[in-house]
């Protein structure tokens, strides 16, 4: 899916800024606690745990931050996050999915309906746009792991479904309830992923054009700066003539 990793290469270089990489540092920090606390704290055997885990390495998290994360679970007077999805339309009307995690599930509701609100978008019930979208598995290598043929058959017998190769890298599909498995399989084979994580992939995308991807990048932003949001999918597609004049 074309916006789904042009999206991600824009993420990943709002991820240099410092302001930025200090929230995603907080936000990946709750998901080791959470998933710590609704299982083991050994990743080894709590597979959100451990994608978790990896996923806060994979952005750079310091072994420190991680290890507190996961002890703070186990303290007893942490706070308690509920996980809650939004889905609503944003400018042009791109399908925009919000997963928060919060205590105080009123004021995050709030936040979001206003968030959209004031930059274009409308907030809508759940399912609303959930359709447009497929909860699968991802698992991301670099190109330098190997070719397209070598992956793909790593991926195969891995139990993968699909398998996107690029001079950027590969990114491997499969069921959200295989991620696991398939991680381990291919880790076993090609080695440490850069990312393992679940994420809703876009079976339809809407095309938009430089106006209308600067507005969505705008509420995008003002979503992702909500302390209660761990992180937003869009369905947008844009040529690489106006990703280049991003």
């Amino acid at each position: 899916m074309a916006g789904h990793s042009k999206w991600a290469n824009i993420q990943h270089r709002k991820g240099r800024q410092d302001a930025v990489r200090s929230k995603l540092f907080s936000k990946l920090s709750k998901e080791i606690t959470v998933a710590a606390k609704m299982g083991d704290p050994d990743p080894e055997k709590n597979p959100r745990l451990r994608m978790a885990v990896k996923e806060a390495k994979s952005n750079s998290v310091p072994k420190d931050v991680i290890e507190r994360a996961i002890k703070k679970s186990s303290a007893g007077d942490g706070e308690e996050y509920e996980e809650i999805r939004y889905e609503g339309y944003g400018p042009s009307g791109v399908a925009v999915i919000v997963e928060a995690m919060t205590d105080n599930r009123n004021r995050t509701a709030s936040n979001v309906r206003s968030t959209f609100s004031k930059n274009g978008g409308n907030l809508g019930e759940t399912g609303s746009v959930g359709f447009m979208f497929e909860r699968k598995g991802e698992v991301s290598y670099p190109a330098a792991i190997g070719d397209a043929d070598t992956v793909m058959m790593a991926a195969i017998e891995a139990g993968a479904e699909d398998v996107e190769s690029s001079e950027d890298g590969h990114i491997i599909w499969c069921q959200d309830t295989d991620l696991n498995e398939v991680a381990t399989a291919l880790e076993a084979e090609l080695g440490e992923s850069e990312s393992t994580k679940l994420v809703w992939k876009p079976t339809t995308t809407t095309e938009l054009d430089l106006e209308g991807m600067q507005k969505l990048m705008k509420l995008v932003d003002a979503l992702e700066d909500d302390d209660d949001v761990q992180r937003v999918t869009t369905n947008f597609e844009a040529s690489d003539e106006v990703m280049s004049q991003l």
